[in-house]
């Protein structure tokens, strides 16, 4: 039987139109969850070949397995790739994931930081936060939530706090494919 409970993720933009799906996710139960993610009360869901539905409707999948997290309250999120050379870090500053039964959903605020698997980290899409700051009108509220989510983010990614350590993550991806075979 696969412990695990099937999601999509929705990432929608400031004007609440749809930007990117993730169509087949597995979260993982509380339970399996290692006691540091447990205690934030962590969402964590596995991806292997899911297929991503963008704004137009394009659909195409993911070749490059995934452990997403979502921490409750933060104003960002997690999505740890597992690649050939290492697990490459992408972090969206987005608003707290909202959960509705299957379906996880956020406001993505563009502003990214990429960790490769060598340590290297840097912040992207910082033209693109300021055209959407822009047109969509943030509010001063807003503004101070990117802010302290990238502050956090940051601050989490110095001290290679919880989620970032490679060795749960590959855990996570293992359990996944012992306990849910044939998904």
């Amino acid at each position: 039987m696969n412990p695990f409970s099937p999601y999509r993720i929705k990432s929608f933009k400031h004007d609440g139109h749809l930007h990117r799906m993730w169509l087949q996710n597995w979260r993982i139960p509380d339970e399996m969850l290692a006691p540091e993610h447990r205690a934030e009360s962590m969402l964590v869901l596995i991806n292997s070949q899911t297929p991503i539905r963008e704004r137009d409707g394009k659909e195409w999948t993911s070749k490059i397995p995934s452990v997403t997290f979502f921490i409750p309250g933060e104003w960002f999120n997690v999505v740890s790739l597992l690649e050939d050379q290492g697990i490459r870090y992408y972090c969206n500053i987005a608003s707290p994931p909202y959960v509705n039964g299957g379906v996880i959903t956020y406001i993505d605020y563009d502003l990214d930081v990429i960790r490769t698997p060598d340590g290297y980290t840097q912040i992207v899409d910082q033209d693109e936060y300021e055209l959407h700051k822009h047109n969509y009108h943030y509010s001063d509220v807003v503004e101070r939530k990117v802010k302290q989510g990238l502050d956090s983010l940051l601050a989490r990614l110095k001290r290679e706090g919880p989620p970032f350590r490679n060795e749960q993550v590959l855990a996570y991806y293992e359990l996944w494919k012992k306990e849910a075979p044939g998904v």
